[in-house]
């Protein structure tokens, strides 16, 4: 029979993401609406926002952040032009985003001494090849997969090269560890489920260091210039941003970062998202036709659930139009270049109560579409 509860909340896309608990527009600090973001005013609430987000994050002494154009994609090509070419570079590849850098270095870059070390979806490569002596180019999370690296243990604390992560979908959700890692970026969109456009960079200072040493031989895009005259813009870190910002995206980022400050912080966030993915994880394990796309469960990412049914493509889109008709799950088809399934956002701004209502509506929808 056809469920009668239904979540509150359905929307468990992997991007824009499901906004915070109790979120509500109205309640954002909108006073930097149609003032300058070089004024006084503007400026301290973007520098605000970098340095609530190092708070939040404990981030090391001497790691800085700044807020970047582009989203994600901008923030890791801003890292890639700027730094890569002085040395190889081993890149890594399990998913659609990690291979869209891998396009970029050797196509558009035009890097000749590149390891490009890939994996089937659901898999990871071999960690204990890497190179290190490379800068090394990396998802921590792919969200298209819904595997992510298990941790940090594989990337070595003596590495001559830079080790560059595209995190997008695992700050605020997973403990990353910010020692061994000299780019993170990632978008306001995905874990806390702000606005997009946006990118978030940041940098230790051995990453500060190439940039001051290391010119590329290539014409650098305005958007990705972070030195003047061989020295680091610092502005860039201090919320001087290099075009214009959306400030009511900045102001709904800042009240996504207080929400974090006030449920505990990240910790508690981390928290939140595995309980979610512990509610699928039963579902799993109590049904045959359903299963996760990550082959291990130590890779199992708690953020970007990927799931594969026994059914045929046009029946997996038929269960996630039905899921999506029935106003109980919006968006959980899986990314275009994936393997039919679907995809479940987990992270924190997710109940736990939300999913326990949509699980039975996922027994439903099966065997309404493979009747």
């Amino acid at each position: 029979m056809q469920p009668q509860s239904k979540p509150n909340n359905p929307n468990f896309s992997s991007g824009p993401c499901s906004k915070r608990p109790g979120y509500d527009v109205s309640a954002l600090q909108l006073d930097t609406l149609g003032r300058s973001h070089r004024s006084s005013l503007g400026k301290e609430v973007l520098a605000r926002a970098c340095s609530l987000t190092a708070e939040l994050l404990g981030l090391p002494e001497g790691y800085r952040v700044g807020i970047v154009p582009g989203s994600d994609t901008g923030a890791v090509e801003m890292a890639m032009w700027s730094m890569l070419g002085q040395r190889g570079v081993d890149v890594l590849a399990w998913e659609s985003f990690g291979s869209g850098w891998v396009t970029d270095i050797i196509k558009q870059l035009k890097l000749d001494n590149v390891r490009v070390m890939e994996a089937d979806y659901g898999l990871l490569p071999n960690l204990a090849e890497v190179n290190f002596a490379n800068d090394v180019v990396f998802t921590w999370n792919g969200t298209t997969s819904g595997v992510k690296v298990p941790n940090g243990d594989w990337i070595a604390d003596d590495r001559e090269g830079l080790t560059i992560c595209d995190a997008t979908s695992a700050v605020f959700a997973m403990d990353l560890p910010w020692e061994k890692l000299d780019v993170v970026t990632y978008s306001w969109q995905k874990v806390l489920g702000g606005e997009g456009a946006h990118g978030m960079l940041i940098l230790s200072p051995r990453a500060f260091e190439r940039l001051e040493s290391y010119t590329p031989s290539w014409p650098m895009p305005k958007l990705f210039r972070m030195t003047k005259g061989g020295k680091l813009v610092e502005g860039i870190f201090r919320g001087e941003t290099i075009n214009t910002p959306s400030m009511l995206a900045v102001a709904d980022y800042v009240d996504a970062l207080e929400w974090v400050q006030s449920i505990g912080g990240v910790s508690e966030a981390i928290k939140r998202s595995e309980a979610n993915l512990a509610v699928i994880e039963k579902f799993v394990a109590e049904n045959d036709w359903i299963n996760f796309l990550a082959a291990s469960k130590e890779t199992l990412s708690n953020t970007s659930v990927c799931l594969t049914l026994k059914a045929d493509a046009d029946q997996v889109k038929a269960f996630v139009k039905l899921l999506d008709k029935e106003g109980v799950a919006y968006d959980i088809g899986a990314y275009r270049d994936a393997p039919a399934g679907i995809r479940i956002w987990c992270g924190a701004t997710v109940e736990s109560a939300d999913l326990e209502a949509l699980m039975p509506w996922m027994t439903w929808a099966y065997q309404q579409v493979t009747a």
